[in-house]
């Protein structure tokens, strides 16, 4: 799950923002910009969404999150924006258990497979598509989906 900064912009819209990146330069810039706008409800932990998913569900115990209490983050709505190849298997399922998904992509084709495992729990409340890069074939995509 790439942040790309959404969670700063986000914050304003939720109490506690728990946000996992997987490269090290973008959790420095994140943790820089959170500091620099002095944003209090953002923790951002270097983790893949396989890793997240390990620990949401119990199955595995992380040094990098030592003084989080993820049962104190009391999610109704899940921020994801996956790699090119979309959302593992097992993240997809983690998702599910979310009331509300907000699903970033740039890959139309890994988007469309995974919304066919997540409209089985969730519909597709909104639906947007940005182009970001005029003049090429890349555009990114931004889908709600709200829980049945």
């Amino acid at each position: 799950m790439r942040q790309r900064q959404f969670s700063l912009a986000l914050a304003r819209n939720f109490n506690r923002v728990l946000a996992t990146e997987i490269a090290k330069p973008s959790v420095a810039a994140a943790q820089y910009n959170i500091a620099a706008n002095h944003i209090d409800n953002v923790q951002i932990i270097r983790m893949a969404a396989e890793e997240f998913t390990q620990a949401m569900n119990g199955v595995r115990e992380f040094n990098r999150l030592q003084g989080i209490d993820l049962k104190r983050y009391q999610c109704e709505t899940i921020f994801v924006d996956p790699p090119r190849s979309g959302l593992d298997s097992e993240t997809e399922k983690m998702v599910q258990a979310y009331p509300r998904i907000l699903y970033i992509s740039c890959n139309p084709e890994t988007l469309c497979k995974n919304l066919e495992t997540l409209s089985q729990t969730h519909t597709v409340s909104r639906l947007a598509l940005f182009d970001q890069f005029p003049y090429t074939h890349h555009m990114e995509c931004g889908v709600l989906l709200t829980a049945r």
